[in-house]
Formats: C-alpha cells, sequence, structure tokens
C-alpha cells in the first residue's frame, strides 16, 4: 500500500463533506438572509436588535464554513472527468440537473421562480466539464483549451453563475495541475480569494484533498445530484411556510 492509499478520505467521503458543508452554507444564504434576516428588517421585530445580530453572526458564520464545499466539487469533478468511461453521459447528466435544480435555486436563494441574473452551481460546474472535455480531445493543442476556458468563462461570467468565470478557471486549474497538488491548490485559492475575500475560509477544502486516497468509495446513484435541488426546495418551503410561523 503506497502512502496514498493509506488516507482516510475516498472520493464518497469527500462528497459528503462537501454536501454537508454545501448545506450549513445554503442555511446561512436561504433560510437565514433570504428569510430570518429579510423578515426581521421588515417587521415590527427590526426593533429586537440583539436577536437581528444573533442572525446576522450566525449566518456569517455559516457562509464561512461553506467556502469549503466548492473546491472539493471542483476536485470531484476532475477525478470524474479524467476516470469516466462515458464523458457524453456525464455531460448530459451534469446539463440535466443544472436545468432541474434551477428553479429550486432561484426560490431558495432569491424566493423567486424565476431569476434571470443567477444561475446554480450546476451550469459553473458544467462549463468547467466541457472546458476539460476539450483539453482532453486536443492535448497536443493546448490552445484550444484555453480558447474554450475564455468562451465558457466569459458565458459564466455573463449568465451570473455560482463562482462565474472564477468558478470556471478553477476546475480547469485543477485539472491542469492535477499531477502536482500543491501548485493546483495553490493556484485555485488565488483565483477564489480573487473573487472574494470570504474564500480564504476555503482552506480546509485543500485539506481534504490532501487527504484523498484516490479509490472511489461507495455512492448512492445519483443521491448526490438530487441532494441539491432537494435540499433547497426544502429550505424555501421552511422559510416560506413554516418560519412565519415560528417568528
Amino acid at each position: 500500500m503506497n502512502a496514498k492509499e493509506s488516507m482516510p478520505f475516498s472520493g464518497s467521503a469527500l462528497k459528503w463533506i462537501a454536501i454537508l458543508i454545501m448545506a450549513a452554507d445554503h442555511i446561512g444564504a436561504s433560510l437565514l438572509e433570504v428569510f430570518v434576516i429579510n423578515y426581521y428588517g421588515n417587521s415590527p421585530l427590526a426593533g429586537q436588535i440583539d436577536n437581528l445580530y444573533f442572525w446576522i453572526n450566525l449566518d456569517s458564520v455559516l457562509r464561512a464554513v461553506g467556502r469549503t464545499a466548492f473546491p472539493i466539487f471542483c476536485f470531484l469533478l476532475v477525478e470524474g472527468a479524467v476516470h469516466t468511461h462515458n464523458p457524453k453521459k456525464y455531460l448530459l447528466r451534469l446539463a440535466a440537473f443544472a436545468a432541474v435544480s434551477e428553479i429550486p435555486f432561484d426560490l431558495a436563494l432569491h424566493n423567486q421562480l424565476f431569476c434571470w441574473s443567477s444561475q446554480n452551481v450546476f451550469f459553473t460546474l458544467l462549463a468547467g466539464l466541457l472546458v476539460i472535455l476539450v483539453f482532453q480531445r486536443y492535448p497536443a493543442e493546448p490552445w484550444k483549451g484555453a480558447l474554450a476556458l475564455a468562451v465558457l468563462g466569459t458565458a459564466a461570467e455573463l449568465c451570473g453563475t455560482d463562482y462565474g468565470a472564477i468558478g470556471v478557471a478553477v476546475i480547469a486549474a485543477m485539472y491542469l495541475l492535477r499531477d502536482r497538488f500543491l501548485a493546483a491548490a495553490a493556484v485555485s485559492l488565488v483565483l477564489l480569494v480573487l473573487l472574494s475575500r470570504l474564500e480564504i475560509y476555503s482552506i480546509p477544502a485543500f485539506l481534504c484533498m490532501a487527504l484523498y486516497n484516490g479509490k472511489r468509495g461507495r455512492q448512492p446513484k445519483y443521491f448526490f445530484y438530487v441532494f441539491y435541488p432537494a435540499h433547497l426546495l426544502l429550505l424555501w418551503a421552511l422559510g416560506r411556510f413554516v418560519l412565519p410561523a415560528l417568528l
């Protein structure tokens, strides 16, 4: 057994870590920001400033913790792209769940059925996968991959996908530097911090990746895909119908 195989985290373990952290992040972004804090700010309870500060501080903590999720998803996307036997099927699956997740995303994060200025993270992952596939198809012509990165990164930015062009660039960096982990981690972290200083809290993600053992692990089929839109719908329902009765 080599040193990598002795590491504790399989791909499945990393996915569980990422989705639990993502759920915590969305509790902050959806339940607290969209519903609780806004509710306080537009009701007589706004005078209870201590309560408002409590929710704002809790939201800040959850959002900071949540910065760990996206880099792990990017890392797992690269692993999937490198090891998949059917890239087309992988691409179509991402596209399908990007489409399915958009309304739940808009409801949970904007309390709107459609929000054209903001798109869910599956679209960012989809753009990143397309860039990887171009690099894979034309290994002797890396300029084509670079062109795909420029075009799809720009498209992600213009469409307002979660993490936008920076997110696509992080995926490309992790793919191109996949055999040099420290370099991939450093470039990815710099890119993320350029997006927002809050992304410095994503450092634990790279520590988790360093403990990856290269094994897929046992994974429930489609569970990790379905979890994303399902938990967003649940958060919206709690914020829209349950919290008003409690607050």
